[in-house]
């Protein structure tokens, strides 16, 4: 394990995802927590667990200095400044380079003395790993921008300890979320953390053992979506948020979303968030109750959307309880062997299906561009055999070499030929809708029976529901509605239609939709007409008029603040 932690300490920024915070954010994050200069500082203990080049460090030295100063402390530097920091970092350069900052920063700026500045700089920094080195706490503030690492990119040995150690690491769980459960845990009564990081884990499967850990011991005091914001000093794939976590009981969330990267509006905010006046009617923060519940998802959204979503949960079934199904398409692991061209693959007939593909329905209506997907799967279920199907085993064989390269055929060698996912050939000839993965809008096409998706589309079928009248609803904003609520929004504001959100929807069932309604419906969605469409939905769900212009606004998440 040593091995792992030295590899770790020694890799690139990618490997240990380092990314460093302006400091206009860092200066927002501090205001949030309370952790200011008009505080006695030097009677706090602050904790950063992965400081990086130092862009947090940077400014809680200075307040720390400036606190200390104010408080006309005769004491000695060392003895006062001494418990007051924490700083744990694991890569080696990184570490040497921000040491050599601080006794900078201690020594010319603050006029410490250079002895006592080295000293200080050994007393606060630690070289090591923050989910492995002894630490003694409590804190009273743990702050700083954790890093975002994939499982796969940490060796195995130590993921084996961090699931030993931490009980949040669960599924695919990157490596901010025990960074998250430890800083946590290391707070004192009454302590406060506060993190910029990704927000996955606030609504997807693998956050729910730490979701459940804040319901149960701490309050989500503030939340800050930075999606698009340039919050750091390089582009981010990851969506993040600045959340504020206190060790206290558990009461009201102040929420923001998208503020101006500005030093005065960013204190302006800070201001709003912690004021104790209820927020402004129409103003850029909102305050909601009970966003952290057991493991559930965290909505942090309209009040006005939340109230609905939890009416409709309340008063109708999920999707897949009135008789319809939602699934995905087939992965095959090496399209470029199973996909060609139909009318190309050198297969029987039998072995081959026409493939829908994202590229054939973004105009909104089907258009098949004319491809295929070989199929080894015999229709009683598992593999046929290769020696009754001459032409399928010479096709498979020509590409044995790439297929046999997948993680499935090297697990059970002897089914080297299936595809990833198993393959039904009845779901081609059945009425379906289809669904892109990622999207803005709810883009949902009618398919009439004739193709089997791939994995990049979701497919809803039904036994009661005439798919036409399904879809009308869908796409009024009941679908968007859902999604924009439990889904992470990606860059440019679109979001993931997953299966695991399509099946939130909740609908009626067919048969208490009145014939008017049923009919209503299919004929709105042949002729696309979305505000009566909405409008006639809102009937068959009973909402009011306030309800009905949520619906309308659904998955937006609030004006930048400042603007």
């Amino acid at each position: 394990m040593t091995d792992a932690v030295a590899t770790l300490a020694a890799g690139g920024i990618d490997e240990r995802g380092a990314i460093y915070t302006r400091r206009e954010v860092v200066e927002f994050i501090l205001d949030l927590s309370g952790y200011t200069s008009k505080r006695p500082l030097h009677r706090f203990r602050l904790l950063e667990p992965s400081f990086g080049e130092g862009d947090f460090l940077e400014v809680v030295i200075g307040r720390l200095l400036e606190s200390w100063r104010a408080s006309d402390s005769s004491e000695d530097p060392f003895s006062v400044l001494a418990p007051c920091i924490s700083g744990v970092e694991l890569h080696h350069s990184s570490f040497e380079s921000t040491r050599d900052k601080v006794i900078e920063w201690l020594g010319e700026e603050a006029g410490i003395a250079a002895g006592t500045a080295d000293r200080l700089a050994d007393a606060w920094l630690v070289q090591g790993d923050f989910l492995l080195v002894d630490l003694n706490g409590p804190f009273d503030f743990v702050i700083g921008n954790p890093p975002y690492v994939r499982q796969e990119l940490i060796p195995d040995i130590l993921i084996t300890e961090y699931r030993t150690r931490y009980r949040t690491v669960f599924d695919r769980a990157d490596i901010y979320i025990p960074f998250i459960e430890r800083s946590l845990s290391l707070l004192g009564e009454g302590g406060t953390l506060g993190f910029i990081c990704a927000d996955r884990w606030m609504k997807n499967r693998y956050g729910g053992p730490l979701r459940r850990m804040v319901a149960e011991g701490y309050h989500l005091k503030a939340y800050v979506d930075m999606t698009d914001t340039p919050a750091f000093h390089s582009d981010v794939i990851a969506y993040p948020a600045i959340t504020v976590i206190t060790r206290e009981k558990p009461c009201k969330t102040r929420i923001a979303h998208r503020p101006d990267i500005d030093k005065s509006i960013l204190e302006s905010l800070a201001r709003d968030m912690l004021t104790e006046r209820p927020p402004a009617a129409n103003g850029a923060v909102k305050e909601m109750a009970d966003v952290a519940v057991g493991a559930q998802p965290w909505i942090l959204e309209s009040p006005d959307r939340l109230g609905l979503i939890r009416k409709l949960e309340q008063e109708f079934p999920a999707i897949e309880k009135v008789g319809c199904k939602v699934g995905i398409g087939v992965a095959t692991g090496a399209d470029k062997a199973f996909i060609g061209s139909f009318n190309d693959l050198d297969v029987e007939d039998d072995r081959k299906l026409p493939l829908a593909m994202t590229r054939d329905i973004v105009s909104g209506e089907v258009k098949w561009r004319g491809l295929g997907l070989v199929n080894p799967f015999a229709d009683g279920g598992g593999l046929v055999d290769l020696d009754e199907y001459p032409r399928l085993k010479y096709y498979l064989e020509e590409r044995r070499e790439q297929i046999e390269k997948r993680h499935v055929a090297q697990k059970a060698p002897a089914n080297w030929y299936r595809t990833i996912d198993r393959i039904h050939p009845a779901l081609a000839s059945r009425p379906k809708l289809l669904v892109p993965d990622i999207k803005g809008e709810a883009h949902i096409v009618y398919e009439d029976g004739h193709l089997y998706p791939h994995h990049n589309l979701y497919f809803i079928i039904s036994d009661e529901w005439d798919l036409r009248a399904l879809r009308a609803v869908l796409r009024s904003g009941i679908a968007r509605l859902f999604v924009s609520m439990y889904a992470t929004r990606m860059r440019g504001g679109y979001f993931r239609f997953q299966a695991q959100y399509l099946r939130r929807i909740r609908l009626p069932r067919w048969q208490d939709v009145s014939a008017s309604f049923r009919a209503d419906l299919i004929e709105l969605d042949m002729y696309d007409n979305p505000d009566t469409c909405r409008r006639v939905v809102s009937e068959i769900y009973g909402l009011t008029k306030k309800e009905y212009a949520a619906i309308g606004e659904a998955g937006d998440r609030g004006a930048r603040y400042g603007n």
